[in-house]
């Protein structure tokens, strides 16, 4: 096991990892900007180190620096967390290259999983379902495209092989606008990512975002722990997660499990991912794999009851899974709620000075935050300040244990989407369960 981790990220999830290092007797190491040094993890971790200043490329994005930080300390490994360099392939390489171990799955399979042509095609290899689509880049021939696109069938939408976050799309309803689109698109995801290739899928109307949590040892052994329905979305953005996904043909979700846990084990995988499959008509279809721990995954650990932080650690030091799927049991219902500094209305970041923080409790409550009275929320960074999760028996009493807890929640000095998220909790579509990626969106009027 690692005698001391470097923690190379900020925020709630900085914390996260740091508690469960405390909890597994590991020693930490913060690296953080100049404006970061007063962080909850930075003030508790047993070492830390400025790496720069408040730009993420000149401290959170640059790789020479946290590696230098990493050899100073003699750390043994780092744990990336999510965002930043937790998915950048040549951090994983050169973090290997340097000595130490990166807290995930190696920098080819990264690579592997990170264009969505070259992952596609290992999910179809693996038995994963995918979206119909062009399997494979668009060519510049015309002819091929438009024939691509008359056998999917319209609507079609063109993606950036390269792209992620929701950028890098174009959804083309017509056979007339489909090479204008193409064109468009791959100078979009030129311009963004440094990569024109793009490939067609079959744009789904009104489909739900379900993913499934996998861990893998990179030894021949994986397992999953259940799925997570994170359907609620803004511009591409999850707001609001739930585990399990409600209203899930049970034959559909047996067959997406094992075709993910065979695709862990078909390409090596190590370490905990994300498969994310939007979901109709009682269909999965593969759109990425997330090959980090994810913002969410609090629901996932209060439905099992594992923590996914210490096993993502341990199968990357090299033991095997601690747990066979047999010993996975799903118990009960929770939700998890994004708290963002940012105006309800209008979405605006609105940093500045939290006066007075105070945190709900109780039964089957969790807060996942690095606020503290008196912190001051810089503008340099995301806006997700706090995860508000609660966990109970079943459905309808977890969304209750949420609408106490989001009204015990105080945030003072600063906005926030508190509003909203007490807003989304007693709105009855959603209540009743099942909504689809597009009806956040339509309930804001965007």
């Amino acid at each position: 096991m690692f005698e001391k981790i470097l923690i190379a990220n900020r925020g709630e999830i900085a914390l996260r990892v740091l508690r469960a290092c405390k909890e597994m007797g590991i020693k930490t190491v913060a690296v953080h900007s100049q404006i970061d040094r007063d962080l909850k993890h930075v003030r508790l971790a047993d070492e830390s180190v400025c790496i720069g200043p408040n730009p993420s490329p000149e401290s959170y994005l640059n790789i020479p620096r946290i590696i230098s930080a990493m050899e100073i300390t003699d750390s043994m490994a780092v744990h990336p967390g999510y965002g930043f360099l937790a998915e950048n392939a040549d951090f994983a390489e050169q973090v290997q290259k340097s000595g130490f171990t990166f807290i995930g799955p190696s920098a080819d399979v990264i690579r592997l999983m990170g264009d969505k042509v070259s992952a596609i095609e290992a999910m179809q290899k693996a038995g994963v379902p995918t979206v119909p689509g062009s399997n494979g880049p668009l060519p510049d021939d015309p002819e091929t495209c438009v024939r691509h696109g008359r056998e999917i069938g319209y609507p079609v939408i063109i993606k950036a092989a390269a792209g992620g976050g929701g950028r890098g799309m174009r959804v083309v309803q017509t056979e007339s606008a489909l090479m204008n689109s193409i064109r468009v698109t791959k100078a979009e995801a030129l311009a963004g990512f440094g990569d024109d290739t793009v490939y067609m899928e079959k744009f789904l109307q009104n489909p739900r975002h379900v993913e499934v949590q996998v861990m893998s040892d990179g030894q021949g052994n994986a397992v999953h722990f259940g799925d997570r329905d994170c359907s609620l979305q803004r511009r591409h953005q999850k707001v609001l997660e739930e585990a399990p996904a409600p209203f899930i043909d049970e034959a559909a979700r047996r067959d997406v499990y094992q075709a993910c846990v065979n695709a862990c084990i078909e390409i090596g995988y190590r370490g905990a991912g994300t498969f994310e499959f939007l979901y109709e008509d009682g269909r999965f279809y593969f759109i990425e794999m997330n090959t980090r721990i994810q913002v969410e995954h609090p629901v996932t650990e209060m439905i099992t009851g594992v923590d996914l932080i210490k096993e993502q650690i341990r199968v990357c030091a090299g033991e095997k899974l601690s747990l066979t799927q047999d010993q996975i049991k799903i118990k009960g219902h929770a939700f998890e709620c994004r708290i963002n500094a940012e105006d309800p209305k209008t979405f605006m970041p609105c940093p500045g000075t939290v006066n007075q923080f105070h945190a709900p409790g109780g039964l089957g409550v969790r807060v996942d935050s690095h606020l503290y009275s008196g912190y001051k929320v810089p503008p340099n960074y995301d806006s997700m300040i706090a995860k508000v999760i609660t966990h109970a028996d079943s459905r309808e009493e977890a969304l209750a244990r949420m609408r106490s807890a989001l009204d015990e929640l105080v945030v003072d000095g600063i906005r926030t989407n508190i509003p909203l998220q007490e807003d989304l909790v007693r709105d009855s579509g959603f209540s009743e369960g099942g909504v689809n990626i597009h009806y956040l969106e339509k309930k804001l009027g965007l």
